[in-house]
């Protein structure tokens, strides 16, 4: 998890950091370095391999075990035949009970977005085998105000319902970027307009890797921050937003420090924060 907390933080600041500490807990000797080709696309839930050893749906699985690592589908020899794989795997996950939210979205298997994918999977099997995912997630800054407008996931979402998350945020399917992602993204959940979201400010990556009741959460976080204008008002198109907030950094302080706001946002959002001098009270606007 990337520190993204100021140096001398102030007593919101320093709950945030406990409640971050305590929803971010890994313990790599309680998982396996899961591997492609030699490359490391996971990180597997020693708990989860033994499941998916004693299944018969999809034969030889995985490899043998090596140095705290373990292969996936060692013996298949190409893409196509581990996305066929995967599939009946995800498929026989979902209907013993072990992954739930399924999405008809597929995950790149892969070592790094700028890698060829090694395979395809169901997204909602993704976090049970622990495999690295990305995420494109956006600041929603109104333009000369001291104020960002956020959402909160809706209570059907299968993960994380109910709570606080920025403007937008979405995991990337496999074939689309970044970019793409969030502009896709910003229509679907907010109602931006394309030709406003690809204005969107590019901020870097924020690594998240954590245990989570699904298995493992190793996503590569892509930060943007967007300027809207003070009479925008976002409206959700697709189903996954229960309401929108237009909100000052202090009271956004506050629901970070509730820990009522995702790992994941908190983390861009403080972000945001820092850059602009909004994460303690008293800093003018800039």
């Amino acid at each position: 998890m990337s520190n993204t907390l100021p140096e001398s933080p102030s007593p919101a600041v320093s709950r945030i950091r406990a409640s971050l500490v305590a929803r971010s807990r890994f313990d790599a000797g309680a998982h396996l370095r899961l591997t492609v080709e030699g490359r490391q696309v996971g990180w597997l839930p020693r708990a989860h391999a033994l499941v998916l050893r004693a299944q018969d749906a999809v034969p030889a699985v995985l490899g043998e075990l090596h140095n705290g690592g373990v292969a996936l589908l060692p013996d298949c020899g190409d893409g196509p035949a581990r996305s066929a794989a995967l599939k009946a795997l995800a498929h026989w996950l979902a209907d013993a009970g072990h992954v739930r939210g399924w999405r008809d979205e597929l995950f790149a298997v892969t070592p790094e977005l700028a890698a060829p994918a090694f395979a395809v999977i169901e997204r909602a099997a993704a976090r049970f085998l622990g495999l690295l995912t990305f995420a494109s997630h956006m600041n929603g800054i109104i333009a000369g105000e001291r104020a960002l407008w956020i959402s909160r996931r809706s209570a059907a979402k299968a993960v994380d319902p109910g709570m606080w998350d920025n403007l937008v945020a979405g995991g990337m399917p496999h074939g689309s970027d970044p970019l793409a992602t969030l502009v896709r993204e910003c229509d679907e959940e907010s109602g931006i307009p394309p030709v406003l979201a690809q204005r969107a400010e590019a901020h870097g990556v924020i690594e998240v890797l954590r245990e989570i009741p699904e298995g493992v959460q190793w996503e590569a976080v892509y930060v943007y921050d967007l300027l809207l204008p003070p009479d925008f008002v976002p409206h959700n198109r697709d189903g996954e937003v229960a309401e929108h907030r237009r909100i000052d950094p202090q009271a956004l302080l506050a629901i970070m420090a509730d820990g009522a706001m995702t790992v994941d946002a908190t983390l861009v959002t403080l972000d945001a924060l820092n850059r602009r001098g909004w994460s303690a009270p008293g800093i003018p606007r800039p």
